[in-house]
């Protein structure tokens, strides 16, 4: 559980850091937004850094739950209600997620 809390985090973090240059670039929003922009990327890579895995591994299963978030993120903040098929696909990267971050070590 600790393992998924800190891929969502480091997706909101992630997602954020763009998110703030988008607003500022496509929408006329004030370049103020650029330094949260930035503290949140730096944010999402001392998270990455927290992580037990191996960071080849950590990043495969990352972008399973990133899909995820990202979809909850149109929802949520852009207001645009995912499709069947965008939850149909973020279960299944959510389910490959699982399978790389929790397969039986030896």
């Amino acid at each position: 559980m600790n393992t998924l809390l800190l891929f969502i985090a480091t997706a909101l973090a992630e997602i954020m850091g763009c998110y703030l240059p988008y607003l500022w670039l496509k929408q006329d929003r004030s370049a103020w937004l650029l330094i949260p922009a930035a503290l949140s990327l730096m944010l999402f890579a001392w998270l990455l850094t927290l992580h037990d895995a191996a960071s080849g591994r950590v990043y495969a299963a990352y972008g399973g739950v990133y899909i995820g978030v990202a979809i909850l993120w149109l929802w949520l903040v852009d207001g645009m209600r995912p499709t069947v098929w965008d939850g149909v696909g973020a279960a299944v990267a959510l389910c490959g997620m699982g399978i790389i971050m929790f397969q039986p070590r030896g």
